[in-house]
């Protein structure tokens, strides 16, 4: 198998600089009531997973969720704790897992849509994790608003009514200043006035608002980078009155080993990129294939976020010693790792097509191949040709046979999907991160087992996209292990098929060419005979 190894660029140097009179992180964690929106998200139940395991004396974890799909905040919870996310702590800590309390609300509704009896069941809160966020790029803007940037205020004026109050980490996007081609640790200056913005979602109506959007936003590229940039200018406003984090990771992907690797819950990123490219089903896309592609693993993501909370809540400013008005300084923390460990497009597209012939999916519809392209019109002709027709094709043959067709509806919402990635698949940004890079030598020795996680700059990056595929296949497809056999015969006659139609489409052109090139010979002689007659 061909090994893709990226050494570390431009790798800030990290000394020891821990403080023994800090308490451990499992200390500063102990006994604590936490609350966490967006629990139910990616990242969310990583967090909470994470918590539960190796800060073993957390009190309670309020989880924020909202009824969904007929199922109650405790059915939700149920499921979410049968995860095999959450297989190790249910077989090392089942007793945690009581730890977990759901709160019903919704961080879209009107502060955050949360009972008074609720409200006062959370006085003890110390410690906020505001993860909850609509990620998607088209939402409507009056909807990213209320989610993205009115929950943040809410979240915020929640946090002020608790008395004990340690830390309020708010996770942001380091593609919050997508204008800006070099982002920093620091705040940028706002693209609107998050308050003006709020009262103008709370009182139009959400086609008045589209219309003239794109102006309001200043010509972002989408309605989620927006509306998280208007976040981050609310955290900055409180952050001499609150202990306030702001957080940016970039891409989030499959875990790298903890708990299990290549835990994933959705198809963002490179991830969906690899399993589309493995089925068969993704063969061309628009983007530049030197463009650098920043992802996270969530575990690496994670443990930093919990290492920040930890640093935030036990300095000096949190113990009283210094007034908060004579320390201002917001943390902001890049959580990236491009400039350590960095993929290219083209990179990764070439390692799906590699690792598909060793952990290939079943039951792919097509041999994986293809490739990436920056010409535009090139892109267009190979969507038509490889994704468009095949799947009519296909859909007509599922029909027949009577099966529901699916591939041309999968096709239109990859097309879409492209089209909105676009802004950030034809450029690269420049992420600082020597705060997320210095986080790691505030650790404590006793600690680093647990929470150490800049051991992702000497990781074997094929190893890691073979476990995000299985991973795929494990939590994504809900496809065996054992299957893998089944799965490569049936690659091996899609590759067959593939060449067979490969053979056929060439000797079908070449046949016609000759074809037409004989009767243009016949109609040439014709022409030049009755010609020579005339001239007789």
């Amino acid at each position: 198998m061909q090994v893709f190894s990226n050494h570390p660029i431009g790798l800030l140097p990290v000394e020891e600089n821990y403080d023994p009179s800090r308490p451990s992180i499992p200390q500063f964690y102990s006994g604590r009531d936490i609350f966490i929106t967006g629990g139910t998200g990616f990242m969310g139940k990583v967090l909470i997973e994470k918590l539960l395991r190796s800060c073993g004396g957390v009190n309670r974890i309020f989880i924020l969720m909202r009824e969904k799909k007929h199922k109650t905040i405790q059915q939700r919870l149920k499921d979410i704790q049968e995860l095999p996310l959450f297989e190790l702590l249910r077989k090392q800590h089942p007793a945690a897992l009581d730890a977990m309390v759901p709160i019903a609300g919704d961080v879209a509704l009107p502060g955050l849509g949360i009972s008074e009896e609720d409200v006062r069941m959370m006085s003890n809160v110390s410690i906020i994790f505001h993860v909850a966020a609509s990620v998607r790029f088209d939402d409507p803007l009056r909807d990213a608003i209320l989610m993205n940037t009115r929950g943040t205020r809410d979240v915020i004026q929640f946090s002020r009514s608790l008395k004990n109050l340690s830390v309020l980490l708010h996770v942001s996007t380091t593609y919050s200043n997508p204008d800006r081609y070099v982002i920093d640790e620091q705040i940028y200056p706002p693209y609107a006035d998050w308050r003006e913005t709020i009262k103008l979602a709370e009182q139009l109506d959400e086609e008045t608002l589209d219309i003239f959007a794109a102006k309001y936003m200043g010509f972002l590229p989408n309605t989620y980078v927006f509306t998280k940039s208007l976040a981050e200018q609310i955290v900055d406003e409180y952050k001499t009155e609150l202990p306030l984090i702001l957080f940016r990771p970039s891409i989030v992907i499959s875990s790298m080993r903890d708990p299990i690797p290549g835990w994933i819950d959705n198809f963002n990123g490179p991830i969906g990129l690899m399993v589309g490219s493995g089925i068969g089903v993704c063969r061309t896309m628009y983007c530049d294939p030197d463009n650098v592609s920043d992802y996270t693993p969530v575990d690496v993501c994670i443990k930093a976020m919990i290492v920040a909370a930890w640093k935030k809540g036990t300095d000096e400013i949190q113990s009283k010693k210094i007034a908060p008005e004579d320390n201002a300084t917001l943390p902001v923390y890049n959580c990236c790792i491009s400039n350590l460990r960095n993929s290219t497009m083209g990179q990764i597209i070439e390692m799906a097509k590699i690792l598909s012939n060793d952990v290939p999916l079943d039951n792919c519809v097509w041999a994986p191949g293809g490739g990436v392209t920056k010409i535009y019109i090139l892109n267009f002709i190979r969507f038509m040709m490889y994704h468009i027709l095949p799947a009519m094709l296909i859909d007509v043959l599922l029909k027949t046979v009577g099966r529901r067709p699916f591939l041309a509806k999968l096709q239109r919402k990859i097309y879409a999907a492209n089209v909105a990635l676009e802004y950030f698949i034809l450029n690269n940004w420049d992420f600082r991160n020597r705060n997320f890079i210095h986080l790691a030598s505030e650790i404590k020795p006793e600690d680093n087992k647990e929470f150490y996680y800049r051991d992702f700059i000497e990781f074997d990056i094929t190893l890691y996209f073979r476990n995000c595929i299985l991973g795929a296949r494990r939590y994504l497809l809900k496809q065996k292990d054992e299957d893998i056999p089944k799965a490569v015969t049936h690659l091996h006659r899609m590759k067959l098929l593939d060449k067979i139609c490969h053979l056929l489409i060439v000797t079908g052109l070449l046949y016609l060419f000759f074809i037409k090139l004989d009767l243009l010979s016949i109609f040439l002689h014709f022409v030049s005979t009755y010609a020579m007659q005339l001239n007789c």
